[in-house]
C-alpha cells in the first residue's frame, strides 16, 4: 500500500499494517510511534520495517512511510537478536584477543557465527572465556549507536583501526556508497544492521558458543583461512537446551562416525575429496535400495537407460549448462581435437535417446530412468561426508508427455515419491512449490499457468502441507521440492519434480499428433531419492546405523560358545543362507559376552548363540539388537520368521539414542 502524501512538510504520514495512518512530526522514531500505540508494544519492540526494509527503532522518519513494528517474538525479532549477539561475541573476542581481525558475522538458522583471524587456534577453554566476557558486556548494558560514513572515510576509518578484512569488504562496494557502522562501548563494526538498542537487551543463557571451524575468506579456498566461531541462540534458555539436546542426538547419529564404525564407506584423500569408496557392507545396503527402487520404477512404467560419463561440449552448450552451470562443472578434456566434459546432469542424454527416432502421440508418455553418476564441482570447504560430494549417483528420470497427459503424470510422480519414501520409514512430509520469477523466466506467463496449477493440484490431492515460494522457480519452469522429517525431527530435501519449458525447445523435441503435425512434448525432470550417496547418509542417521532387517547389510550373526560347536554354527548359517538371508559366523576366539557386545556395537539385528543344548535340540538362542534375549527357537522357525520380516520390509520403531542429558 502506498502511504498518502502528508499535508505538511513538518509531518510525515505513517501507514500501519492495519491500513490506518498516523501523522507524526518529521524526525519521530519508530520507537516513539510504538510508544504512541501502546506501552506493551513499545516494550516488546526490537526493530522496525520501513517500507518493508528492516531498520533500527531509533532511525528518524524523514518521509512518508509504511511502518511495521518488529517484536521480539517474531522471526524478524529473532534475526535482530542473533545479529546483535554476533556483535556481542566479536566484542568479547576483541577484548580477550586485541590483535584479532574481524571478518563477517551474520545470523544463521539456529544462531550466528563470526569469522575471525586470531593470533592462535582457539580452544574450548577460549570459548568458555568468550562466553564469560559476553555476560560481562551484557551486564554493562552498553548503548548501541549507528553512524554513517562516506565510502572513502569508511575506508580510512577501518584502516586506522587495523581491520584488513573490513577494508576488502568496502573496496568491493561502488564509489559514492555511504556505509553504516554500529558502536557499543569501545567496539565498532561495519554493519548494515539493525541491532538492539543496548547490549543489556540480550538475555544470558539463550546462547551457547558451540565450536570453531576453519572457513576460507568469502568461501574461496584461494584466500586466507579464518576461524569461524559458531553459536546457537534461541528466544529462551529452554529452547536453547532443547536445541543442544537435538545437536547431541545428531552427533550420536553422525553418518561419518557410523560409516567408519560400521565399515560402510570411506573417503580417502589419495582418491580425492568428495569421492566415495563404498565398502562391502555399505555397498550391500546401496544395492538393496537400488534394487527395491528399480522394481518399483518398473512396476510404475519406467524404462531404464544408461548414458556415458562424458559428452561433447555441444551437448552442454545446447542444454545451457555452459552458460548457467559452468562454475559447477569440471574443466574440459580434449579428445580428438574436441572438448568433452564430465556430465553434471543426465538430462541431455535422455533427450537424445528420445530424439533417436520419430515419436508419435501414441508413444507418450515415455518415462526414462537411470541411476546416473554425475560430477559437480564443490568447494573443498563445503564437502561434508556423503551429504556434499563431488561424484554421486542420482535416481534420475525424465518424462516426456503430451500437454493433456501432464497433470496425470505429475500426480503419478508425486504419489510414487511418497510411497517410496514411506517404504524407507519416513512419514512426515512438507511440499514447497516454486513459482515464476518474471525477471528470469523462460516462456510466457500464460504458459506457466497450467504446469504451476498442475503441481499445486497434485500437492493438494496428496493432502500435503505446502508453502509457496513465490518467484523461487528456476528460469526453465515451476517445481515441487518435497521434504521429509527424520527420527529426530530434522527436515531433508531429496525429491524434486521440475517442469521444463527450455530443453524441449533447445533440442527441438517433437512428436507427431493425431492431426499428423509435429508438436512439442512437455518434459518433467524428477529425482525421488535424489543423490544415492546423500540418501544413504540420511538413512544411516535416521536409523542411527541400526537398519531394519530388510536393509541391514548383515541380518544375523551366529555366535558359537566354543570351537567344537563351529560345525553346528556353519550348519545354522547354511540353512539361513538358503533362504537368501545375510548371515555370518563369529569365528574369533573371544568370549561369548565380548562377541555379543561387539555385535551390538555393529548393530546386527539378530544374534544367534549356539551351545551344546542348542546343537542337540536343533535350535538357536535368539538375541535382538537393543532387545536382549528373545528366547529359543528352532532353526527353521527362526529362518521363516526372519525371511518374512525381510520380505515384508517391516519398519520397526526407530530406537532413540542415549539422551544427551
Amino acid at each position: 500500500m502506498t502511504p498518502p502524501v502528508s499535508d505538511s512538510v513538518a509531518e510525515v504520514a505513517v501507514t500501519l499494517p492495519d491500513g490506518s495512518v498516523r501523522r507524526v512530526p518529521r524526525g519521530t522514531t519508530p520507537r516513539e510511534v510504538a510508544a504512541g500505540i501502546g506501552r506493551r508494544l513499545a516494550k516488546d519492540a526490537v526493530a522496525a520495517r520501513l517500507d518493508g526494509v528492516l531498520s533500527d527503532l531509533d532511525r528518524p522518519l524523514e518521509s512518508d512511510v509504511a511502518l511495521q513494528i518488529v517484536t521480539a517474538d517474531s522471526d524478524d525479532g529473532l534475526y535482530v537478536y542473533r545479529h546483535s549477539s554476533a556483535h556481542l561475541m566479536a566484542q568479547a573476542v576483541k577484548r580477550l584477543f586485541p590483535e584479532a581481525r574481524l571478518g563477517i558475522g551474520p545470523p544463521i538458522d539456529d544462531g550466528f557465527y563470526y569469522d575471525i583471524e586470531a593470533p592462535r587456534a582457539l580452544t574450548p577453554e577460549d570459548l568458555a572465556a568468550i562466553e564469560a566476557e559476553m555476560e560481562r558486556i551484557i551486564g554493562e548494558d552498553l548503548p548501541v549507536r549507528r553512524f554513517e560514513l562516506p565510502r572513502q572515510e569508511a575506508l580510512e576509518y577501518v584502516r586506522k583501526h587495523g581491520e584488513p578484512y573490513k577494508v576488502r569488504l568496502i573496496e568491493d562496494l561502488p564509489e559514492g556508497e555511504t556505509l553504516s557502522f554500529y558502536e557499543q562501548g569501545e567496539f565498532v563494526d561495519l554493519c548494515r544492521g539493525p541491532h538492539l538498542a543496548s547490549t543489556g537487551k540480550i538475555t544470558p543463557g539463550t546462547y551457547k558458543l558451540l565450536n570453531v571451524a576453519g572457513a576460507y575468506w568469502r568461501g574461496d579456498e584461494r584466500q586466507e583461512m579464518l576461524q569461524r566461531i559458531y553459536a546457537a541462540e534461541f528466544r529462551t534458555p529452554r529452547e536453547l537446551a532443547e536445541h543442544l539436546e537435538r545437536l547431541e542426538l545428531a552427533r550420536q547419529r553422525d553418518h561419518r562416525r557410523l560409516g567408519k564404525e560400521l565399515d560402510l564407506f570411506s573417503i580417502d584423500p589419495d582418491v580425492g575429496g568428495g569421492l566415495v569408496l563404498w565398502h562391502p557392507r555399505g555397498g550391500m545396503v546401496r544395492r538393496i535400495v537400488e534394487e527395491f527402487a528399480r522394481e518399483r520404477h518398473e512396476e510404475g512404467g519406467y524404462e531404464f537407460v544408461y548414458s556415458p560419463h562424458i559428452g561433447r561440449s555441444w551437448l552442454w552448450k545446447t542444454s545451457g549448462h555452459l552458460d548457467w552451470y559452468r562454475e559447477n562443472m569440471y574443466a574440459p578434456m580434449e579428445i580428438d581435437g574436441q572438448e568433452y566434459y564430465l556430465k553434471p546432469m543426465n538430462c541431455p542424454f535422455h533427450i537424445l535417446i528420445y530424439k533417436s527416432r520419430p515419436r508419435s502421440y501414441r508413444d507418450l508418455p515415455l518415462r526414462f530412468a537411470e541411476w546416473g553418476t554425475v560430477y559437480r564441482y564443490e568447494r573443498g570447504g563445503v564437502l561434508h561426508g556423503l551429504m556434499r560430494v563431488r561424484g554421486f549417483t542420482q535416481d534420475d528420470a525424465h518424462l516426456f508427455c503430451r500437454p493433456d497427459q501432464m497433470p496425470g503424470e505429475i500426480d503419478r510422480v508425486l504419489n510414487f515419491c511418497l510411497d517410496l519414501l514411506r517404504a524407507f520409514g519416513f512419514e512426515k512430509f512438507n511440499a514447497y512449490l516454486s513459482t515464476r520469477d518474471p525477471a528470469k523466466a523462460a516462456g510466457t506467463p500464460e504458459e506457466w499457468v497450467a504446469p504451476t496449477e498442475a503441481l499445486r493440484a497434485a500437492i493438494q490431492r496428496a493432502g500435503l502441507p505446502y508453502q509457496e515460494d513465490v518467484g523461487g522457480a528456476t528460469f526453465y519452469g515451476p517445481k515441487i521440492d518435497l521434504k521429509f522429517e527424520d527420527a529426530i525431527g530434522r527436515e531433508w530435501q531429496c525429491s524434486t519434480i521440475q517442469f521444463d519449458f527450455v530443453l524441449p525447445e533447445r533440442f527441438e523435441l517433437a512428436y507427431v499428433g493425431e492431426d499428423g503435425k509435429e508438436h512439442r512434448p512437455y518434459m518433467i525432470h524428477r529425482a525421488l531419492l535424489g543423490s544415492l550417496e546423500r540418501f544413504f547418509g540420511i538413512l544411516v542417521e535416521h536409523y542411527g546405523g541400526a537398519f531394519p532387517v530388510w536393509l541391514a547389510p548383515l541380518q544375523a550373526i551366529v555366535i558359537p560358545v566354543s570351537d567344537d560347536l563351529m560345525p553346528y554354527a556353519e550348519e545354522v548359517a547354511a540353512r539361513l543362507a538358503t533362504r537368501r538371508l545375510r548371515v555370518e559366523i563369529d569365528r574369533r576366539r573371544e568370549g561369548v559376552s565380548w562377541k555379543i557386545r561387539d555385535a551390538e556395537v555393529q548393530k546386527v539385528p539378530y544374534m544367534l548363540v549356539v551351545g551344546k543344548r542348542e546343537r542337540d535340540a536343533g535350535t538357536v538362542s535368539v538375541r535382538r539388537h537393543h532387545g536382549g534375549e528373545a528366547g529359543v527357537e528352532a532353526v527353521e522357525a527362526f529362518a521363516d520368521r526372519l525371511a518374512l520380516e525381510a520380505a515384508e520390509r517391516v519398519i520397526p520403531p526407530v530406537p532413540e539414542p542415549a539422551s544427551a542429558t
